[in-house]
């Protein structure tokens, strides 16, 4: 009678505790990257009354009999499932779509989490606002490198920041050249050619069909009068080297990787590198009996800017966006995996830590090393499946009002007992 008394003890706490997870389940069901928990339950140890015996030649063996002790807790282990996005339009909110973890650093203290609802502090650093955690990863060169070998540092998204202005020394046209078009026919396109101080300097680039066939001749020159092309030359390739086709409608000469080379020369009164080389890639243009059109699609020169908005590729590689039109990689953000994630410990502010049971994290990119991808101006939500709890509402519900009518009806029968006496 005492262990029915014992046991239902046991179902009355641990089913307790089965309710108090369901409802910090339920009340973090609106908790950005919340990851719900779940419990198991185990029976304790039964005690033997009469133990098992093997058969024999003459009667059947006997199994053993047993009476449980009750139940305990097995585990409450946390689910790390997927939770839903929510779009934000917010740049610095980040979502993982997969497995990993953000990495926050407090001082000493390393955490990690699955709420990206971050932002810049006056220091320029990536910080979740509500506890100033620092947000790591890798920081770039001043030319744009990132290097994701060495051990990831506080990420900082440099607004307001300059990028030099840099000359033009490489131009890419792409375009058809009208096989149909006769002799004297004419495509050109303007480029503009920044100097080494950033100022535009437009210069055309002609294409004039030649007599012979498949061949065109390129000249190059420029209305503005700081600008001289070729040393007085206005052809591209002192001598002017014309460009070929081959009769499938692919260039033959330059051949390609071999761009043109065209000299400028500024004057004095510009201020700027007076005398450099522009080299003129023309490997991707055709010749084909279609309307004729060229243009540039890249152009390396820039003038000065100032960083003025960012955007968050997949793999976590912020790429900042400047005044002057270019974008430069700025950072990239890193993320954490576990061979164990549910072996992580909760430590507030919908973060984990460390554990001897999760293994050490696997830091890498995104995207990479079974880490997920990161989503911009998106946030996760909970994983809580409000099904589900109310369900488990009801199971832990009736598993404690059973476990109370055990301790009734025992008590019942030990009043009985007791009234034998009378």
């Amino acid at each position: 009678m005492m262990r029915a008394l014992f046991s239902a003890i046991a179902g009355l706490q641990n089913h307790i505790t089965f309710m108090d997870v369901v409802g910090n389940n339920i009340a973090n069901v609106n908790t950005q990257g919340f990851k719900a928990s779940r419990v198991t339950f185990q029976d304790m140890l039964s005690q033997t009354i009469t133990g098992a015996s093997a058969p024999t030649e003459n009667r059947g063996g006997v199994n053993p009999a047993q009476v449980g002790l009750g139940m305990k807790l097995g585990g409450i282990t946390v689910l790390h499932g997927q939770g839903s996005f929510q779009s934000t339009g917010r740049a610095t909110d980040f979502a993982i779509e997969g497995p990993g973890f953000f990495i926050l650093k407090d001082g000493q203290r390393t955490f990690y989490t699955r709420d990206g609802a971050f932002d810049i502090a006056v220091t320029g650093e990536l910080i979740n606002p509500t506890n100033g955690f620092k947000v790591q990863g890798w920081q770039a060169t001043a030319g744009g490198v990132i290097d994701t070998s060495i051990t990831p540092a506080s990420v900082t998204i440099p607004f307001g920041q300059s990028i030099a202005a840099q000359e033009t020394t490489t131009v890419t046209l792409n375009g058809n050249l009208d096989a149909s078009k006769a002799p004297g026919t004419v495509f050109s396109t303007t480029v503009d050619v920044y100097d080494s101080l950033g100022d535009a300097h437009p210069i055309e680039v002609r294409f004039t069909k030649n007599a012979l066939s498949n061949t065109w001749d390129v000249t190059v020159a420029s209305t503005d009068p700081d600008v001289n092309i070729g040393g007085g030359q206005t052809e591209a390739n002192a001598g002017d080297t014309p460009v070929t086709f081959s009769i499938t409608g692919g260039i033959l000469n330059p051949a390609p990787g071999s761009p043109l080379r065209i000299n400028i020369d500024l004057a004095a009164a510009t201020g700027a590198n007076l005398t450099y080389t522009m080299n003129l890639n023309v490997d991707n243009l055709t010749q084909f009996a279609s309307p004729g059109q060229v243009a540039a699609t890249f152009n390396n020169g820039f003038s000065a800017g100032e960083m003025i908005s960012f955007s968050v590729g997949p793999g976590g590689d912020i790429t900042g966006i400047f005044s002057n039109g270019t974008t430069r990689a700025v950072a990239q953000i890193a993320l954490a995996s576990f061979t164990n994630p549910a072996g992580l410990q909760r430590a507030g502010s919908n973060n984990f830590e460390l554990t001897s049971n999760s293994g050490v994290p696997n830091i890498g990119i995104a995207g990479t090393g079974g880490r997920g991808a990161i989503g911009g101006g998106v946030l996760e939500g909970s994983n809580t499946e409000l099904a589900r709890e109310f369900t488990n509402v009801v199971i832990a519900q009736r598993g404690f009002q059973a476990s109370s009518r055990i301790i009734s009806t025992a008590d019942s029968m030990l009043e009985g007992l007791v009234n034998l006496l009378r």
